[in-house]
């Protein structure tokens, strides 16, 4: 026979904090609300920097033959060719290239007529392993569909929550996530950072951690809701969220040292995308405690309606 060690494991966040989270909660609440409407702000100014695939053009995916790709000299040589915006950038290996061409004014003609030229300038000093070019009327179909990606999810999200538990819940949710999404946009927006499918699919990944991480909180505020019928409710909310405070840290903090890595590890093109899921993460976690339980308390969730729907539910 083996014997088994007994090991119970390492604690590295304490128990039992008393952290007065709601001792600032409306300095948060209505900073957040200011920073959503800033970034609303600048989206309407500024715009996005859309990349190849919500704004139309060309993009080709290279290998040096030679060695590790002279980026500087190819930007100098396909610049004078006067295509407008190309981007230029390595990824993975420093042989490998990635080459970014705006949509070109004369239709498919015209975009054609300009990755021949570049290709030209590559001659055989370089391996051609992919060119993807993306019309106007596609990156308009990618822009609604991946708008309306984001408006759904996030509606899905809210109509979960509101069937799980209170609509106070639902509504605190639903102000959590649209800070998440409008900030980190916004975000994107005021660095001119591109913005194209990599950054949609970022936003529904965050959309699906920030609602797990409010879920959390929440679950535990209708359990001591229940449990303290006589507690204050600032009390009872910083309790709940002490209580899910290592779990929210621990969680948080793997998914960032994965992030991290993959951000200097993962290349320039998963950069923007590593970034937004970075901000995403960290922003995610300050929603959940700072934006989605404080509206519980403006709001005026009862007690006596969470008992009652979990008795009706129950039955």
């Amino acid at each position: 026979m083996f014997l088994v060690p007994d090991f119970k494991g390492i604690d590295f966040f304490p128990h039992g904090t008393r952290i007065n989270f709601m001792r600032w909660k409306d300095v948060c609440f209505f900073a957040s609300i200011a920073a959503m409407a800033i970034s609303l702000g600048l989206i309407a100014i500024k715009g996005f920097n859309f990349g190849v695939d919500f704004k139309g053009g060309a993009m080709i995916e290279v290998r040096s033959k030679q060695g590790p790709a002279n980026v500087a000299d190819l930007r100098v040589r396909i610049g004078e060719l006067g295509l407008g915006d190309v981007q230029i950038q390595t990824f993975g290996a420093p042989e490998d290239v990635l080459i970014r061409i705006e949509e070109q004014s004369g239709g498919d003609a015209a975009q054609q007529q300009a990755l021949q030229k570049v290709q030209g300038v590559l001659g055989n000093a370089y391996e051609q392993r992919r060119v993807e070019i993306v019309g106007p009327a596609v990156s308009s179909e990618l822009r609604r569909t991946g708008t309306i990606a984001v408006l759904a999810s996030i509606a899905a999200i809210m109509a979960y929550v509101w069937f799980r538990f209170e609509w106070q819940f639902a509504v605190g949710t639903l102000v959590a996530l649209a800070h998440d999404v409008l900030v980190t946009a916004g975000i994107f927006s005021l660095f001119q950072l591109e913005f194209d499918l990599s950054i949609v699919a970022a936003l529904l990944t965050i959309l699906g951690y920030s609602v797990n991480d409010t879920v959390v909180v929440a679950d535990r505020i209708r359990e001591n809701l229940r449990k303290y019928k006589r507690m204050d409710m600032t009390e009872l909310l910083n309790l709940s969220i002490n209580e899910t405070l290592s779990r929210t840290i621990l969680t948080g903090v793997t998914t960032i040292a994965v992030l991290v890595a993959l951000f200097f590890l993962g290349g320039a093109v998963m950069q923007n995308f590593t970034f937004a899921m970075l901000f995403g993460v960290i922003i995610g976690t300050y929603s959940s405690i700072f934006i989605g339980a404080p509206i519980l308390e403006y709001l005026g969730v009862k007690r006596e309606t969470v008992v009652g729907t979990e008795a009706k539910t129950a039955g």
